[in-house]
């Protein structure tokens, strides 16, 4: 089976009931089994500036999620990504995270990471 890690994008458009009906469902089965994000996508979701309601839902995603810290291994295929692709920092971040751990990544910008052969990308809009 998948595994699969969430960008921030794809987070806030999740739960702010943004991702088509069919797309919802297969999201909905990947959350209820834990969902998998990144240390990243867990300060910028939390420096999301919403209101105090929206606010407690984002920290109580973050709460139930499976969080991966920025390892050695998740570092040094960052610094490749970086070098090979000219990819931004924060996502570059992303990308090694997913590709460090064997997960597709869910993420709405898909161009931001399609360079990066490595990585396997689904867009939760396009399911």
């Amino acid at each position: 089976m998948e595994r699969y890690l969430i960008d921030s994008n794809a987070i806030i458009d999740y739960l702010g009931n943004k991702i088509p009906g069919r797309s919802k469902n297969f999201m909905d089965k990947i959350i209820d089994s834990t969902p998998n994000i990144s240390i990243l996508s867990q300060i910028e979701v939390l420096s999301f500036n919403t209101s105090d309601e929206n606010q407690i839902i984002l920290k109580n995603f973050i709460f139930d999620s499976n969080i991966y810290e920025l390892t050695n291994e998740v570092a040094n295929i960052c610094i490749e990504i970086r070098k090979v692709h000219k990819t931004k920092l924060p996502d570059a971040i992303i990308a090694s995270t997913a590709i460090a751990n064997n997960m597709v990544l869910i993420t709405r910008n898909k161009k931001d990471f399609e360079k990066i052969n490595e990585l396997k990308i689904i867009n939760p809009h396009s399911i």
